[in-house]
């Protein structure tokens, strides 16, 4: 509160032009806070449902849009690993979207510790 009445104080002691300088100032940080938090990735993954019919690359979308707060280039290894195994090696699409959810999932808790590690 003893900002806000600082604030205040400082506010009244400006001439009318710096007075809605000031105004327009903080309206515009107010704007560019709203837009900052528009833009971080939510903190838990998004519920996107599995549908029963996805093939291999419609999974790693829906993966990707599910985890959008993880680092898309710590997956993309191992996403792709996934793709040539379902590709060239035969390995069924479920088995290799099972797959792929757990490595999204492990990348998440992963993501989670390390922020806890950093608090």
């Amino acid at each position: 509160m003893r900002d806000s009445k600082r604030l205040l104080t400082v506010f009244r002691a400006l001439s009318e032009a710096r007075q809605q300088a000031l105004l327009e100032y903080a309206e515009f940080l107010a704007g560019k806070e709203a837009v900052d938090l528009a833009e971080a990735p939510p903190a838990e993954p998004l519920p996107i449902p599995r549908p029963e019919q996805e093939n291999v690359v419609k999974a790693i979308q829906r993966l990707m849009q599910t985890y959008p707060m993880l680092e898309r280039n710590q997956i993309f290894h191992e996403a792709s690993a996934q793709m040539t195994r379902h590709l060239i090696h035969g390995v069924s699409a479920s088995e290799a979207i099972d797959e792929l959810e757990r490595i999204f999932a492990r990348h998440y808790q992963q993501h989670v510790q390390a922020g806890e590690d950093r608090e």
